[in-house]
């Protein structure tokens, strides 16, 4: 089992205030090097165009914090893949992977939120279409082989070239948020899963993984890992995680829901999100292990990924929790 941190770079307190992004930048490449002195594997980074987080440029991130560290893995987490250009996505992580000696990753996704399809000139109209369509110029690139390609939101490449190279084939996820066609497409095309668990009882996921098998089955692939990301919060005692966690993922989860139609974070929906069967894994080292160990048994998962600042957490309070994710939870998970 790998374990990892995910984040957004969020840019808002709990109380509203906005937050300084180069120091949350700044903040977010010393989580890494703090994640790969905990152990952990895999640090991630996703991508988003809008006030409240600071990381448009994941790449650009990740490679600051490659310059810090020497062994984590670094991801997207995710690369809205339908609204940007394939070449250049393959070029930035091509040059992170150089970096880095080989610890770059992409988790390629649709997007969650739409603000990157007007930014790039992209119409939501052609939302499903642009991702397989890029999905599958990103993967010929990654070939090492001249790539002749055409589709419809891009113009032609014809026995071309692009460069830099990397060392060794990137690897390349699928992140999905429960859509049962995404994950086909993934295990059809024998490349690994990515499911963001951030509401509902994580059980019910369940038939999703094992669509993803059957599909890499169908289409002659080896197994492959299936990970997790979800949002939670360890310390050393369950009342100072809810303390400390509540307010900022309350904030943040109610804003998200005025824009989407949700009610507002209370604290009767958090208790039960981080109940036993609950989606948050907000708690002790042993709770949120068990937690871990739960997804393990039930989805057959071989990485999982903890989401802490779903608003932004005092930068100590983050670090803290990376340490015991590392130190507490991991060999407890093993």
């Amino acid at each position: 089992m790998e374990l990892g941190i995910t984040t957004f770079a969020e840019l808002r307190e709990a109380d509203g205030k906005p937050v300084d992004a180069g120091k949350r930048l700044r903040n977010v490449v010393e989580e890494a090097v703090v994640a790969e002195q905990s152990g952990l594997a895999v640090y991630g980074i996703g991508e988003h165009h809008r006030p409240d987080f600071a990381a448009s440029a994941p790449a650009v991130v990740l490679a600051a914090a490659a310059a810090k560290t020497s062994n984590i893995a670094l991801t997207s987490a995710v690369t809205v893949l339908s609204s940007d250009d394939p070449v250049r996505v393959f070029q930035d992580f091509a040059t992170l992977d150089l970096i880095s000696d080989g610890r770059a990753e992409i988790i390629a996704g649709r997007g969650s939120f739409t603000e990157s399809f007007p930014l790039f000139g992209y119409d939501l109209a052609d939302y499903d279409e642009l991702f397989v369509e890029k999905l599958q110029l990103l993967l010929a690139l990654r070939s090492g082989e001249p790539v002749t390609w055409s589709g419809h939101h891009r113009a032609p490449l014809r026995d071309q070239m692009v460069y830099p190279r990397p060392e060794r084939e990137l690897p390349v996820w699928i992140g999905v948020g429960g859509n049962p066609e995404s994950v086909v497409r993934a295990g059809l095309l024998g490349l690994p899963l990515v499911i963001a668990i951030i509401g509902g009882e994580p059980a019910r996921f369940a038939p999703l993984a094992d669509l993803y098998r059957r599909a890499l089955e169908q289409g002659g692939h080896p197994r492959l890992p299936i990970a997790v990301h979800a949002h939670g919060y360890i310390a050393d005692s369950e009342q100072k995680a809810i303390a400390d966690f509540y307010p900022s993922y309350a904030a943040g989860m109610t804003k998200t829901g005025r824009e989407r139609g949700w009610g507002p974070m209370t604290r009767e929906k958090f208790d039960v999100m981080r109940a036993p069967e609950g989606s948050l894994l907000v708690g002790t080292p042993e709770q949120v292990a068990d937690k871990i160990s739960a997804m393990e048994s039930t989805l057959g998962i071989d990485r999982f990924m903890l989401h802490i600042s779903v608003g932004t957490m005092e930068h100590d309070n983050v670090l803290s929790s990376i340490e015991l994710l590392g130190s507490k939870v991991a060999p407890l998970v093993g």
